[in-house]
């Protein structure tokens, strides 16, 4: 079993083979075993990673998460009792202990193999979505966003997002929302809208989604990648996929990295900001071939308002990011330049 990784496995029916097998080099994480199997094979070489005790998450879990999971209950309780607010609670009380910066290190490390495994099987290219949190529900930027979302996915692309509320919502509605037509799309809005926020309620907000999900539930998948780092942000559930990370770092850094297809960036405040800065820097010294677009929406916004598109143009000159800029002034238009 020389570089085996078990993650998260019952190996309690397989003791048989276990004993037989040379458990030098094997990984064993959060695994359960028969009395007597662990000692043994630890004896033997391998390295065991214990399972944790008094966490409300799993640091070694095996796959993404997913709307229904982190908000478990939201039907007859509140937002407060249910796994994602627990997960949130339990990071702010945790100190920097061994265990909790192991569990959350562990955890945050199966997310990322769990996440490549689901990216690498895709038949479709990514492209992200970044946005602010701030876009309410009922809002021309939110509208826009869930169109941009139904655009893309029709195109043939899986939307990515942060995740999290206003226009990364939006944008997972649309994605998922694309398997049906653009009047369904519309309906969704009208409904979402009577919850425009996750405040003062996000038992409210969540319920009024999981409303469209049970009405439309042969949605398409798209991605969400948010973070317990901004825990008082909810989940949005319209992601068929959540890759919900404690390192806020780390999240950015994959969500860009994996958008392959391109970068759609809607107007938003300092994080949308500092991500449009992120993915600059990787294109700037991206070796030619490896640029992905990026693609600006609102002119006015990020020429006058907040005018970052006149630096990324100084800085893409002469550089293979040059011809991967583009400035435009609706969701149809962004759509355009990464389909064609």
């Amino acid at each position: 079993m020389h570089g085996w990784h078990f993650q998260s496995v019952d190996l309690r029916q397989r003791s048989g083979v276990l004993v037989e097998l040379h458990a030098s080099g094997a990984i064993f994480m959060g695994c359960t075993f028969e009395n007597g199997v662990e000692d043994l094979l630890r004896g033997r070489g391998a390295l065991i990673f214990p399972a944790l005790p008094h966490l409300p998450f799993n640091p070694y879990r095996g796959h993404l998460y997913s709307g229904v999971e982190l908000f478990e209950g939201i039907a007859t309780g509140e937002y407060e009792s249910v796994p994602d607010a627990a997960i949130y609670h339990w990071s702010l009380q945790t100190r920097p202990a061994l265990n909790s910066t192991l569990a959350t290190a562990m955890h945050d490390h199966a997310i990322t193999d769990a996440l490549y495994d689901f990216l690498d099987q895709l038949p479709h290219p990514v492209v992200g979505v970044m946005g602010g949190h701030a876009a309410a529900r009922g809002s021309e930027q939110y509208a826009q966003a869930a169109k941009l979302g139904w655009a893309l996915t029709q195109s043939g692309f899986l939307v990515a997002t942060g995740g999290g509320p206003g226009a990364m919502e939006g944008a997972n509605l649309g994605a998922y929302l694309s398997t049906y037509d653009a009047e369904t799309l519309e309906r969704a809005l009208l409904t979402l809208g009577e919850v425009p926020g996750f405040r003062p309620s996000v038992t409210k907000w969540a319920r009024a989604a999981f409303k469209v999900v049970e009405a439309y539930p042969e949605g398409a998948p798209s991605l969400g990648i948010p973070t317990w780092f901004y825990g008082h942000e909810p989940p949005n559930i319209f992601a068929s996929k959540i890759a919900k990370y404690f390192t806020n770092a780390l999240r950015e850094a994959i969500l860009l990295e994996r958008s392959r297809g391109g970068t759609v960036f809607l107007p938003g405040a300092a994080g949308t900001v500092q991500e449009v800065f992120q993915d600059a820097c990787e294109n700037y010294y991206a070796a030619e071939g490896a640029v992905a677009p990026m693609v600006l929406v609102g002119r006015k916004y990020w020429e006058v308002e907040v005018p970052v598109m006149p630096l990324l143009t100084t800085l893409a000159q002469g550089r293979p990011m040059e011809d991967f800029l583009f400035l435009v002034d609706s969701v149809e238009e962004a759509c355009a330049v990464l389909a064609g």
